[in-house]
This record gives structure tokens, sequence and C-alpha cells, in this order.
């Protein structure tokens, strides 16, 4: 059986160092982190997508954690065909532009080669320190299935090439009828690692919590279940917390991924409080 990883999707959320989960030592990022990191042996770092992380923060992040602990990384949103701020994108490669959002059609090619290899090279303190885990590229919900979309996961991982992206769809017509068992075998053809969720039913960006393995790593994302998963309110997004009957459901699920890969690395993203930090520690101890 493969190793199984859990962690959470964030350590330095506001609500999360105002929840008293850091004890009061914990009282500045350095140690927050350090503190995580004797908790945990991984963590997703979600602020990526929002802008993408300099160099130096990612050496500090290696400095400051022990060895073997590993960092994913969420894609800058721009690599994944979100609308991004014109203000996120590195200051010398921003367009002339009165637009407040853009999308990579908006420039020229050059620019959008240079953001993927910057983004990219800012890592690599991370991966000489042997600390960068997996790349996530969560997909919109309007990127549903077709020939394009699934040439473009091709495009991420040559040019990701020798790092590790794992894929996250918000879009259901990926796994709608027959196309489930075509997006799996694509999957599994080109050894690429789904991410599978568990998250809100319902909704345009709802995903079916199908639990499979395609490549020899496996990424479970678990979102929560509150009932207002479209509000803008993060405390009611991600205001959920499982009970520990819910995540036992999961266990014989993570251990089944887990016999199928090398490492399966499992995320709590109901990052309100301290919800994923307690969620996952109760999920770890279930695991045993």
């Amino acid at each position: 059986m493969g190793e199984i990883q859990v962690g959470t999707a964030s350590w330095t959320d506001k609500t999360l160092i105002a929840s008293g989960w850091y004890p009061e030592s914990a009282d500045n990022p350095q140690k927050r982190l350090a503190y995580y990191a004797k908790q945990f042996p991984v963590v997703e770092v979600d602020s990526s997508y929002y802008g993408p992380p300099a160099e130096q923060t990612a050496r500090l992040w290696a400095e400051r954690t022990p060895a073997g602990f590993t960092f994913n990384i969420k894609a800058f949103s721009l690599l994944t065909g979100h609308p991004t701020k014109v203000s996120a994108i590195y200051k010398d490669l921003r367009p002339g532009t009165d637009k407040k959002n853009i999308y990579p059609d908006d420039l020229e090619p050059q620019t959008y080669e240079d953001i993927w290899t910057r983004f990219l090279s800012a890592l690599d303190p991370l991966v000489a320190a042997g600390k960068l885990g997996a790349l996530l590229f969560q997909f919109p919900p309007w990127w549903g299935i077709r020939r394009s979309h699934k040439d473009y996961l091709r495009e991420v991982v040559a040019r990701c090439r020798p790092l590790r992206p794992v894929f996250e769809f918000r879009n259901a017509s990926w796994f709608e009828g027959e196309n489930a068992a075509e997006t799996l075998a694509f999957l599994r053809d080109n050894e690429l690692p789904l991410v599978c969720v568990d998250m809100p039913q319902g909704h345009k960006s709802s995903v079916p919590p199908i639990v499979e393995a395609t490549a020899e790593l496996s990424v479970v994302r678990f979102h929560g279940h509150s009932e207002k998963w479209t509000s803008k309110n993060i405390q009611e997004k991600f205001g959920y917390d499982y009970s520990k009957q819910e995540l036992a459901s999961w266990v014989p699920k993570l251990r089944e991924l887990a016999g199928q890969t090398q490492r399966t690395q499992v995320f709590l993203n109901n990052c309100y409080s301290d919800n994923a930090q307690r969620n996952a520690q109760t999920l770890i101890d279930l695991l045993g």
C-alpha cells in the first residue's frame, strides 16, 4: 500500500489564526508554519492561485519546514483559464488595458510564455529542497469535456515536466453518462492524476465524488457540504465541519486508492476557523 498524507489547504487563514488552533507562542508566520509542519506532513498553497509566488517566498517555506515536508502548489489562475486581475500579474508583464480582469487570449503570446516560465521557476527552492509535491490545476466551471481541453491537459504536463501536475474539474460534463469512462480512460492512458473531490452537489461547479486512481499519485480534496456553496462569504462557503462518521466513510476509499498508487494526498479545504485542521487530525486518527 502506498503512503497516505493528510493535510489542509491553508495554514495562514485569518479565521484559523483567530480560532486559537495555534499556540500563543506561534505569534508570527515563521512560527506558525513550523507548528503546522509538526502536525501534518503536507500542505496545499492556495494563495498562488491569486498571485504567483516569489522565489524568495518559496525559499523561506523550504527553510522553515523539516526534511520530508511537502508543499503542493495551486496553479496561478491565468494558467487554468480563470479571469485574472491585471494587478496580480508580474508588474513588468501587465498589459496596457482598461480591463480589470483578463484571460490568456488578452495577452501577447510571449507574455503568456513568460508568465509560465516565472511561475515554475519560482518553485525552484522547493524543488532543490525536495519539498515540492504536485501542482494543482483546478479548472473553471465552464471548462467542460472537449478535445481542445484534453490537449491542454497534455500541454500542461509537457510544460511542467519534470514537475507533477494534478487535475481537478469543476464541470460535470467530464463525468456525465458515458463521458465518465472516456475521461478516466483518457487520464489513465496519459498517466494524468485525477483530483477526487468531496463537495456540494447540484451546482454548475459540482463534480460527483468519483474515487479513481488514474496515475501513480492520487489527490483527494474535501470541500465540505455547505448549503451556501455559491456564497462569496467565506464562512458560508467553507464553514462546514465534517462529522467523524462522514470522515470514517472515506477511510476504506482512501485505503483503496493507496493500494493502487505510490502516494495518496488528502487535503481538507473547508478552511474556515480550525475546521480543516481538526477534521484532518480526525481523519489521520481514523486511518490509524
